[in-house]
């Protein structure tokens, strides 16, 4: 499963709502081989299902993710953080063994 805080919720619907996405619109969570650590992280809003789709819903948030990816992010918690280090939605992923020190690759 893949969960979203709080404060990650708050600014998706956010998001959603400034940029007038419909309302049966979604977080698409995957990864991609790249990054100065194998693995990246990508996100964005979408609403269509693909057949090899993952659903999960969290504090009335729902969240896609690819079959594939969904193997290197289960129990992966969705955060946002507005830090020293920027803004933006945070991958909390127990599966990481080693990020860079962007937080936007990994390895497993």
């Amino acid at each position: 499963m893949i969960t979203v805080t709080e404060n990650a919720k708050q600014h998706a619907i956010d998001l959603i709502k400034q940029e007038n996405r419909p309302l049966d619109t979604f977080i698409r969570v995957g990864v991609d081989s790249g990054g100065c650590s194998g693995l990246s992280y990508k996100m964005e809003f979408d609403n269509v299902l693909q057949s090899n789709d993952q659903v999960f819903e969290d504090k009335g948030i729902k969240i896609v993710v690819d079959k594939k990816s969904f193997l290197y992010l289960i129990g992966t918690e969705l955060d946002y953080s507005a830090g020293l280090n920027g803004k933006g939605f945070v991958f909390v992923n127990p599966n990481a063994s080693r990020t860079c020190g962007c937080g936007e690759s990994f390895s497993v």
